[in-house]
Formats: C-alpha cells, structure tokens, sequence
C-alpha cells in the first residue's frame, strides 16, 4: 500500500509541477478580474470569460463555462467571488466527464488475444512529439509486462525513423522499418505481420506528420488501415492523434484537420509542462468529444500520464 501510495503522490507532484504555468497565469488573471469585487456579478462574469479565452480554453467552451457557473451561482445563492474557483472547477470537472472524456485508470492492461494485437495508429503533425509519445507508450506497455512492436510507416523523413528507433531502443522493444520513402503501408503490413509471428501483445504504427492536404492524408491513413486489416481483422483498435497543447489554439485547427480526415478514437496532449496553455485541453476534449487518454508533462520516459479529469482540475484549480 505505501508503495502505491508513493507512486501515485510522486505522479500528482509531476502533475502539479508540469501544469504549474497555466495554474499561475489563470490565478493570477482571476485575481485582477475578481479584484475590488465582492458578489458574482455581470463584470465579473465578463472579465471571467476573457480569463478562459486568453487562457486558450477556446470561444465556444468558455461561453459554456460562464454560463453554467452564471447558473449555478443563482442556483446555489453564492455571491461571494471567493466561491468563484470552486465553481470554475466542480463546472469544469462536471464538463469534462459529460463530453467523453472517460478516466481510465489502468488503459495498458488490455486484454490479449493470441495472434490479434492491440493495434494503435498514432496520428499528428511534425513536431507535436508524436514519435516521443510513442516510445513512452511503448515503455508504459512493456512496463506493464506486455509485449510490444513498433512500425516505423512514417517513411517520409529519415529523421522519424531514426528518432522511432532510438526510442525503441530506449524501451527496449523491436521496431520494424524500411527505407526513407517507403510505401507507409508495407511498412504496417510488415509490422503486423512480424508482431503476429512473434505473439506480440500491442503494435503502435507511427505515420508522417504532414497536412499536405486533407485528400492526400484521408487517403494515405485508409489505405495503411485497409493494409493492417489484411494481417489483423479489425484493426486499428485505437487512432490517436498527438497534439502539442504548447501551441494552443492552433492545436484546435489540427484536431478539426485530422478528424475530417480520419476517424480518430483518443487524444494525447503533450507539451503542458513549458507552456501556461494547459486550458486548452479542456477545450479540446469539449470541442471534439473524443477522450483525452494521455497528457505529457516532460522529456523523461515516464513523464507521460493517463489522463484523470479530477487531477487534472484539482492540479488546476486547487
């Protein structure tokens, strides 16, 4: 029991460190838009909904927010702008559960069926870390005493495949690969096909970062999944689209790029540690009704997190 309990303080102090900016930058915008002021009124909400749209939690979501804690103040009979915080972050938790956003508290214990892999095709553009997030899933799976491929399918920059081994390396499981501008769906084919042969447990596909256009990326994914279904009915098991939660509202504009093109199931946001745009991730998660499964918040191996809601808002707000 002391042992879980270490790890799961050593995993909330990473979690409060890494959002630590955005944590700043919002209490100190609530301050100044609260200051002077002694009851929840029109001003208040005003300067509250510029709080969460400079904070890049997004337009739509911020008028949601205001208006249910404008709601729920009426409602409750709190006109003190000290109860303000415990409003943003029960509404904002509330929020997240509603709009899909389901905690997994143990996501690398799938079950295993001999000869069908659990196949996930991670999907993003150059430089959000998406290979990065790869290889720290795929310690996270070996960690968790599963067996794991990786497949190097993007093939359109050398440097990705590089980096893709050398966190193979890192996590020390096989990665399959072909030469720079390979056909992306021979190298899925052949993954699959060596992590059938060798009973591998999960298979993680990376695949180019680029938005050349959304016909051109629409077709390339549909036909690396058509591809992976030939090895493996069904699959992939899980699209996951990384997004750099750094770069705030233009992480929007990839996620609208990338769910027209693909039907992506899950979301992994990196980046949160240097950046005070954490809201953004609560913007997304509203915007797209598609779970957050991961949150990276560091370099290190095991600096990426399953995503909690109640963490995450506590680490926020509390």
């Amino acid at each position: 029991m002391g042992i879980f309990s270490f790890f799961s303080r050593e995993k909330k102090e990473v979690l409060d460190q890494g959002l630590s900016k955005t944590k700043q930058s919002v209490f100190s915008k609530i301050a100044r838009a609260i200051a002077g002021k002694s009851e929840i009124d029109d001003e208040v909400l005003d300067n509250l909904e510029e709080v969460l749209i400079t904070s890049d939690v997004g337009v739509e979501t911020t008028l949601k927010i205001v208006d249910r804690v404008q709601k729920r103040a009426a409602r409750d009979k709190f006109m003190n702008t000290n109860e303000l915080n415990k409003l943003l972050k029960d509404e904002i938790a509330q929020l997240l559960m509603e709009n899909n956003s389901n905690d997994c508290s143990d996501p690398f214990n799938i079950p295993t069926t001999p000869g069908k892999p659990y196949v996930i095709m991670v999907v993003g553009v150059n430089g959000v870390g998406k290979t990065t997030t790869i290889g720290k899933l795929a310690h996270q799976y070996k960690k968790a005493g599963k067996k794991v491929y990786l497949g190097a399918a993007d093939t359109f920059r050398a440097a990705a495949v590089e980096q893709l081994v050398e966190w193979g390396h890192r996590a020390d499981v096989p990665v399959i690969k072909q030469g720079m501008g390979s056909d992306p769906a021979s190298v899925a084919f052949d993954t699959l096909s060596s992590a059938v042969a060798n009973n591998a447990d999960v298979v993680i596909i990376d695949t180019a970062g680029r938005l050349h256009n959304k016909v051109g990326l629409m077709n390339e994914l549909t036909k690396i999944k058509n591809v992976m279904q030939k090895v493996v009915p069904g699959a992939p098991d899980d699209v996951m689209l990384v997004l750099d939660g750094s770069t705030g509202q233009n992480a929007f504009e990839q996620a609208k790029q990338f769910t027209k093109a693909t039907e992506v199931s899950s979301l992994a946001i990196t980046k949160l540690d240097g950046t005070a745009k954490g809201g953004v991730v609560i913007g997304i998660s509203d915007q797209f009704k598609i779970p957050v499964k991961y949150i990276g918040l560091g370099e290190g191996i095991d600096h990426l997190q399953v995503f909690n809601r109640e963490e995450f808002v506590d680490s926020l707000f509390g």
